[in-house]
């Protein structure tokens, strides 16, 4: 059976979208598309009496939001947030907490356009293709407005993570060509949100800001890597062998739109270090045992070892181009679709509230997992 005849064969049967849910003990599902009334998530497992800040939450929201400045899309979404179950005074009761985020500013005849059109490297013909049918209102479920529901959840863990001194900060280190020099500055969320761009460096943030506006006028994109580092994170989260912490916090970050790469540690630039170089010699303080170095990214066979888990996050240039592109159609006849829309010249300053959100979920989720097998 050729490949053609079993894709086609699954679209006329008629397949349900899976793959909405995200952990284990701390669970989510997010629900609804980029231009119907809104969009949500529901979270399992997390746990009750746990007294909720709404103000964190919709500063968490407020970050990733569109229209915050010049250099994102101009859709104006507050992202204002309510609680439609699990909560009682803000306190969580520990049943199912369901966060509801209302679409506002939707323009669906922006996509009219496209109505019959494949968008190159978008996801159009491979939703077609698989469930015959697509949401062509800004893609649905594939539009990165789903991610606000992500960042709502992991506002949430990281009010749990704060009672155990944990703590994340993402950066946007690198724009196109233009990176930050190294530094082992610990960075904090006010250095992070000082500029548009959110890169701690102000002079490097300048040089990408600018490039961003130039490639914004041209009708054109930037890709860009954004480094996650998570603080003071006890040693023992983790699950060999398939359930790596360092696994699943690349699942969680390639699941994120626009995502095309994730390295923990020395990642790729490991590969051209000898041995002797790349290993992390142990030492005791006081009885506390941490590495001199931190190649291995805070996580050693599969499991944290007390140092930083430092990761980085790489996002292509976004598809969606302000210039015409030669694609296919429906039919599969050759079209030109014409650029139309409001949309991201870059998505990395936006993104680094949803690197944050998926590291606090994936650690909390851990955390939990390693608290219910210890000992009685």
């Amino acid at each position: 059976m050729n490949h053609y005849f079993i894709l086609h064969s699954r679209r006329n049967k008629q397949l349900p979208m899976a793959g909405n849910s995200l952990g284990q003990l701390f669970r989510i599902t997010t629900f609804g598309e980029s231009h119907g009334p809104g969009i949500g998530v529901v979270i399992d497992g997390c746990p009750p009496q746990v007294s909720l800040d709404p103000a964190a939450i919709q500063h968490q929201l407020s970050r990733r939001r569109p229209g915050q400045s010049t250099i994102t899309t101009q859709r104006d979404e507050s992202d204002a947030f309510e609680f439609l179950s699990g909560v009682i005074d803000n306190v969580t009761t520990g049943a199912p907490l369901t966060i509801w985020i209302p679409n506002k500013d939707q323009r669906s005849k922006d996509y009219d356009h496209i109505r019959k059109a494949f968008r190159p490297s978008h996801s159009d013909y491979t939703y077609q293709t698989k469930y015959g049918i697509r949401d062509v209102r800004g893609g649905g479920r594939s539009s990165a407005r789903e991610t606000a529901a992500r960042v709502a959840a992991g506002a949430v863990a990281r009010q749990v993570l704060n009672h155990h001194g944990i703590d994340i900060v993402a950066y946007v280190d690198s724009v196109g060509t233009i990176s930050m020099p190294p530094s082992d500055k610990k960075w904090s969320e006010a250095d992070v949100d000082s500029n548009i761009v959110r890169c701690p460096d102000e002079t490097v943030a300048a040089e990408m800001i600018s490039a961003i506006e130039d490639v914004r006028d041209d009708g054109d994109t930037l890709g860009g890597v954004i480094t996650c580092n998570v603080r003071n994170c006890p040693v023992g989260l983790g699950e060999p062998v398939y359930d790596k912490l360092h696994a699943e916090l690349g699942k969680a970050m390639l699941s994120i739109n626009a995502c095309k790469g994730f390295e923990i540690g020395s990642g790729f630039d490991g590969t051209r270090m000898r041995g002797s170089e790349h290993n992390d010699p142990f030492t005791s303080n006081g009885g506390v045992i941490r590495t001199t170095s931190n190649h291995s990214g805070g996580v050693q066979g599969g499991i944290s070892n007390g140092m930083d888990i430092v990761c980085r996050v790489a996002f292509k240039p976004v598809s969606t181009l302000m210039k015409s592109q030669e694609s296919v159609n429906t039919e599969g006849e050759n079209v030109t679709v014409e650029g139309k829309g409001r949309h991201d010249p870059c998505v990395v300053p936006r993104a680094v509230p949803i690197v944050e959100a998926m590291a606090a979920m994936v650690i909390l989720d851990h955390l939990l997992r390693y608290r219910a097998t210890m000992p009685v």
